[in-house]
């Protein structure tokens, strides 16, 4: 297993060329992941593409839900610090 962490280092890139396969690239600082087909493009191309698709749109949705989550803890521990002291936080 490899683990890649996202931040402000990483990001994605996507390469489309006309005589080509595309070519999706994973940047992670120092490491990059290429992602593109083994020749002319396949069902299973599209299979994996559409799977991939799925995945990151469920990380998307996961990553928000615990955004959204851990920014209202954060405010509700501020509001209570204010309540308890008298003060910001």
């Amino acid at each position: 297993m490899i683990r890649l962490t996202t931040g402000q280092a990483a990001r994605t890139l996507r390469h489309p060329y006309t005589l080509h396969p595309p070519v999706l690239a994973l940047d992670f600082g120092a490491t990059s992941v290429l992602i593109t087909t083994a020749g002319p493009v396949t069902v299973d191309d599209l299979k994996f593409a559409r799977q991939l698709a799925r995945e990151a749109a469920h990380f998307v949705l996961t990553l928000e839900r615990h955004f959204s989550v851990s920014h209202c803890e954060h405010r509700h521990a501020d509001q209570s610090a204010k309540a308890t002291t008298g003060k910001a936080a």
